[in-house]
């Protein structure tokens, strides 16, 4: 199947405060299931139909993510616990995502861009030994879900990342520039709603909509919406 430049996404999960339930725990193994579920996450939304049902083998999971089988069926489990797949509701190898047609529930996820020869790139510097790495992947889906159509990017200030990840405010940029540094994220410089004088962050998800941002655009008023 071809690979589309995006795909839906089932994320009000996200808006309901699911990603605070993925925490970096005293278990090593805990954390590293959590990583390991948001990266295996991206390959089943890649693969799914217009239902929401993708047929994708562990081995194609493993190669996306670059996980063993061991950590793609673990980060399934967790998936499945937070009630965002389905394990097998149509046999061996197929998964649904939940909730796929609700309205206003879903977000863009980046897909084609993503990848090269099978495996999604920017996984490649993930290895689940640290906090940091699930913080990363924690705001890249906040970030999807958080995008404005209008803009291409996520206006949200540390105050609500914090309130929707559980991520504590002093290791948020931490996260940022951990996505920035794979090239899973762009940093804007936007005018800030709070100071006419002053500028805010927002976050651009590369591969979509690649041709709206503000060197494009340029910075009027359109862009001024961060929180």
């Amino acid at each position: 199947m071809k690979k589309r430049e995006w795909v839906r996404l089932p994320s009000k999960w996200i808006e309901d405060g699911g990603l605070k339930q993925l925490q970096w725990t005293n278990s090593e193994a805990s954390g590293s299931n959590n990583i390991a579920a948001l990266m295996v996450l991206a390959p089943i939304a890649h693969h799914a139909d217009d239902e929401g049902m993708a047929i994708c083998t562990y081995d194609r999971l493993a190669l996306a993510t670059g996980l063993s089988r061991a950590k793609v069926s673990a980060g399934l489990t967790v998936l499945e616990k937070l009630q965002v797949i389905d394990r097998a509701p149509s046999g061996r190898s197929t998964f649904q995502l939940l909730n796929y047609n609700e309205a206003g529930g879903w977000s863009k996820l980046p897909a084609r861009g993503l990848y090269g020869a099978g495996r999604i790139i920017g996984f490649e510097h993930f290895h689940l030994r640290t906090m940091n790495e699930l913080h990363a992947l924690k705001l890249y889906y906040l970030f999807a879900r958080r995008r404005s159509n209008s803009t291409n990017m996520a206006h949200i200030s540390y105050d609500k990342i914090e309130a929707y990840t559980g991520i504590a405010r002093p290791r948020i940029r931490k996260g940022i520039s951990f996505l920035a540094s794979v090239g899973m994220v762009h940093v804007e410089h936007v005018p800030s709603r709070a100071n006419e004088r002053g500028t805010a962050n927002a976050y651009r998800l590369p591969f979509i909509d690649p041709y709206v941002h503000l060197g494009t655009r340029g910075r009027d008023t359109d862009f001024a919406l961060a929180e």
